[in-house]
């Protein structure tokens, strides 16, 4: 598949600090790619290199088979953590005021329709709720009609459904064959949305690839999780398990011995748990970092 960005041993370093260590990865048209990593990996500095917002201290980023260029910044749209709007500004004024800054411009109309800001597009974005600024940003990066998309951890304090309603958002924006960059710290976010991630630590991609397939190569078919209180004798522990905080894991393929295994310890089964191993898991196997926003 034709690669719209190409990134290749890109590097950043600081006075005694390499942030960024030799990351290479390439993102198809049309696809989403997801950067994931704890808090301090280099994925947000990775970000900023690829947005030409910070200068690499060695690799390459090409776009289209050419180097960053004033023309890129014409061509992609960004979603940055954080953005300040104009007070005493309503959402038309919002759009059309950052629509004037490009030469080329998507069609506003379809642009309302498509992040639904139909209700409120007279309203003073001081007065909006989280996921109605959130669609807002949304789409003002898309104000240029941009064939590339930096979304960088769009739906962090959202509540869940307003998070949902932004997947939703997300995955008709890929339908209408726009490409994704998405860094998020919500394993469900980007096991649903992302059709390659990379997992970043240390500077350094630990593990690339489409999420179920990452997931399958790393763990057996099943999980059970139980209380650690749950075993008589805690120092007793099957074949395989590991401690999560009060809690033990047991990733398997055979879901019934892994079972009668906990039964002969005598363990209370009651709030035993079954589920198939996720992104999440694999995050914390890679990282052993707990998730943080």
């Amino acid at each position: 598949m034709d690669a719209l960005i190409e990134v290749q041993e890109l590097q950043k370093s600081y006075p005694g600090v390499l942030a960024v260590d030799g990351v290479s990865f390439s993102v198809p048209r049309g696809s989403c790619f997801g950067l994931l990593g704890p808090n301090g990996a280099g994925k947000t500095t990775t970000m900023e290199m690829l947005e030409g917002i910070t200068t690499p201290s060695g690799g390459s980023v090409h776009y289209k088979r050419r180097e960053l260029d004033r023309r890129y910044r014409e061509e992609i749209g960004i979603q940055f953590q954080a953005t300040a709007l104009q007070d005493f500004q309503t959402v038309r004024e919002s759009l059309r005021m950052f629509a004037a800054l490009y030469q080329r411009k998507a069609n506003l109309d379809l642009l309302v329709s498509l992040c639904q800001l139909g209700e409120f597009l007279d309203r003073d974005t001081r007065r909006l709720s989280g996921g109605q600024r959130q669609r807002l940003l949304l789409a003002i990066a898309l104000v240029n009609d941009p064939e590339l998309i930096f979304l960088d951890e769009p739906t962090t304090g959202l509540d869940p459904q307003s998070r949902r309603n932004f997947w939703s958002l997300i995955e008709d924006i890929k339908a209408a064959g726009k490409t994704v960059l998405l860094t998020t710290h919500y394993m469900e976010e980007a096991q649903r949305l992302c059709d390659e991630v990379a997992i970043i630590d240390r500077g350094r991609i630990v593990a690339q690839g489409p999420p179920d397939a990452l997931v399958r190569d790393h763990f057996p078919s099943a999980v059970i999780r139980i209380p650690l209180a749950a075993l008589p004798d805690p120092t007793r522990l099957p074949d395989g398990a590991a401690r999560r905080n009060a809690s033990l894991e047991i990733f398997t393929d055979d879901v019934t011995r892994s079972i009668a295994e906990l039964e002969s310890l005598h363990a209370d089964l009651t709030e035993l748990k079954v589920s198939s191993p996720t992104l999440e898991d694999l995050f914390l196997e890679l990282t052993g970092h707990q998730l943080r926003g």
